[in-house]
């Protein structure tokens, strides 16, 4: 079974499971601020729940590609969408700060 980390928690999940699902089960939050309020709830249309992602995951789909193409994200970054991504294998997940993630400045590591 794979395992994800983030802010300091192992999580144990199931292959092919929805990265934002796991997170919020188990408590990890995905959104900086106002956020919380604003979110698509999964749509991947907002691109509040943009997170790095080391490991194995799903290619980024189309609608992880387009919001990430839009500001203030940019395509060039190494972030994802964690409501877009499946957990294929063991990841490292890294939230930033700023309203939509794409900040330099960590709010939480995996190393907590």
């Amino acid at each position: 079974m794979p395992k994800v980390l983030a802010q300091g928690k192992l999580i144990e999940c199931e292959s092919q499971v929805n990265l934002r699902k796991v997170l919020l089960i188990h408590d990890v939050d995905l959104h900086n601020g106002g956020s919380q309020v604003i979110n698509c709830r999964g749509l991947g249309t907002c691109g509040t729940c943009a997170v790095k992602v080391e490991g194995e995951v799903s290619a980024a789909n189309w609608r992880d590609q387009t919001r990430r193409s839009l500001p203030p994200h940019s395509p060039a970054s190494d972030l994802r969408l964690a409501c877009q991504t499946q957990v294929l294998g063991d990841v490292k997940v890294t939230k930033f700060d700023r309203f939509w993630g794409q900040g330099s400045e960590l709010v939480w590591t995996p190393e907590g």
